[in-house]
Formats: C-alpha cells, structure tokens, sequence
C-alpha cells in the first residue's frame, strides 16, 4: 500500500493542489486532501491556533487537524518565492506556516516543509522535486518523469482557468468529471478579488460566488487572467508590493478597470489581515479615481453570517441593475 500524503484545502490549495497532486502520485503515493471546509474544521482550527491569527492561518490549522489520522505524511512547503527575477515574496505567517502548525497541533504525522524559493532560478523547481523524491527513495529518472507529468497537469490546470472556469471546476476536468453547468441569465459582470483561499472557500465567504451567479452575475477572478496580463499592469504604481498575492490583486483590480471592464468589484478581504488592509484602500481609489468602477469590500471573519453577506451583495447588484436599467 502507497504511503499517504496530506494537502490541506486551504492557502496555496487553490494555485499549486494539481501540480503537487500529478508529481506525488508520479513517485507512487497516494495524495489525499482534507475534507471541504465545515464549520468542524474551523472550529478546530480556531481552538489550535493563536488567537491573533487571521482566519485563513485559523482554518489552516483545522485542516490539519482534519488530516492528521488520515495520512503518513503532511505536506505543508515554506513558501517564499514563486517568480523569478521578482523581489515579492509570501506573508511571514506562509514563510513560518509549518513552524506555526508544529508547534499548535499535536499528534501530527511527519511535515514535510521543504522550502519553495523559484527565485532562485529556472532549475530550482525541478532541483526541489528531486529532493523530494530522495525523500522518499525514488530514483532520479522516475522523478524526472514525475515532474514532467505535473508540468503538464498543471498547465492544463492554467489553460482551463483562462477559460474563466473556477479552480473547483478546473479540477473536476482534470479528474474526469464535467462542472455543474448553470442556466441563470447573464446580466452583470463581477470581478471577485482577494486572496485565493478567501474567494474560493465557499464556507467561510458564505458561498459567495454561488450567490452571485444566482443573482445574474458572472464571476471572474484573478486566476482567470494569465500571469504576464498581470504583470503588465504593476506599470501603473511606481513600486511593487512585497507581498505575492497582494500584488495580485492589485494587478487584477487595474486589468479589470482598463483591459477587461466589469460592472462591479468585489474585494473579499480577511479580518486581521495587515497587507490586506492597505490593499482594499488602493483597490478602492483605483476602482473610483481611475475607472469609476462600482467597489464593494466584504470582510470574512470566523464569526460571519450568511445573512449578513446576502444582504449587502444583495443590495450592490440590485443597485447596479437599476443603474443599468435591468429592472
């Protein structure tokens, strides 16, 4: 029987779960991620984890409580860099994520924290992998094949993203399954921005993309933009940021006001977050300096309601119909 090696669905799930996925199953173990998010898993995280935790690191660490009976091995990478010839790196809670779950959680199975720094160069994922693979006593040629196949899955991954499908319907192509197809007509157009383990975790921001598409809204996203677009669009301020997703985002933000227009923004930011703080402001003035684009900030937090959310997207796309004279 294959060893078992746990991803949980959170963080950098959303970006990197295919490509890890494809390469771990290439050097013979069995991936196994940790359950949809639930009310459970989120409680657990907020009983393991600091209190001045923001809820992303809180869920995090319920995830690997959900894992840690399930699997051999935990797969949670230091990561620092994903760009190369770039300055930008993680927030310090991704670079000390294993530390942090260490030292809250016990009972765990072995972590594997290897650190991931593409900055370093072309060679350095594949020089990680390999690494990985001694790990666990693969063979050179089988690694090399291994990381090949996750190449490929991955990029398929990217393409089927670029398409505007979402991360969750991106994957069910590649395992062979078809999207739940919607019928609601088409009348707004959104871009729902944030930090990705926040937009796409339908339990803690209440399942807002559903409510939207519910609403008559279609959804896009950072993910759904390819990189150089972005990076195109970092011209507009005189600096980069230091964090990587919040470059992300304020990347997107501008490629929907000037290349992509939409019809609203929405921000979906996380209670204690510090970067997150300064970029709802930024995307704020961009959205009415620079495109007068509609902008609404919704703040998640362990204790929000569904109500609440409702209530106010709601009211931003009924306010926007009117203005378009949908209604």
């Amino acid at each position: 029987m294959p060893a078992r090696i746990g991803i949980p669905r959170t963080l950098a799930y959303y970006y990197f779960f295919p490509w890890w996925k494809a390469f771990f199953e290439g050097i013979g173990l069995e991936v196994v991620a940790s359950d949809v998010t639930t009310k459970s898993i989120l409680d657990n995280g907020v009983e393991e984890c600091v209190n001045d935790a923001c809820i992303p690191i809180k869920l995090f660490h319920g995830h690997a409580v959900n894992l840690k009976n399930k699997v051999d091995y935990l797969f949670i990478p230091r990561l620092v860099s994903i760009r190369r010839f770039s300055t930008e790196t993680f927030c310090p809670k991704f670079l000390g994520l294993p530390d942090l779950v260490r030292a809250s959680v016990t009972g765990l199975p072995e972590l594997i924290d290897v650190r991931v720094d593409l900055a370093k160069g072309r060679t350095e994922l594949f020089r990680l992998c390999q690494s990985l693979g001694r790990k666990f006593g693969v063979g050179f040629w089988k690694v090399t094949k291994a990381f090949w196949r996750a190449k490929r899955v991955y990029s398929q991954y990217r393409r089927l993203l670029y398409r505007k499908l979402t991360p969750m319907e991106a994957m069910e192509i590649i395992e062979g399954k078809e999207p739940e197809q919607t019928t609601q007509q088409v009348q707004l157009k959104f871009a729902v921005l944030g930090y990705p383990y926040a937009v796409y975790d339908r339990f803690i921001n209440t399942d807002l993309i559903k409510k939207l598409k519910g609403l008559g809204v279609k959804i896009l996203t950072a993910e759904m933009v390819p990189q150089y677009k972005l990076v195109r669009e970092s011209r507009r301020y005189p600096k980069d940021l230091f964090w990587h997703f919040s470059n992300q985002v304020i990347q997107a933000t501008n490629y929907f006001i000037h290349r992509e227009p939409v019809d609203g923004i929405i921000h979906v930011t996380a209670f204690g977050c510090g970067p997150d703080a300064m970029v709802d402001r930024l995307m704020e003035l961009d959205a009415k300096q620079n495109g007068r684009v509609p902008f609404l900030s919704l703040m998640i937090d362990e204790h929000t309601g569904d109500g609440g959310v409702l209530t106010r997207v709601e009211a931003f796309v009924d306010m926007l119909k009117r203005k378009k004279g949908l209604e």
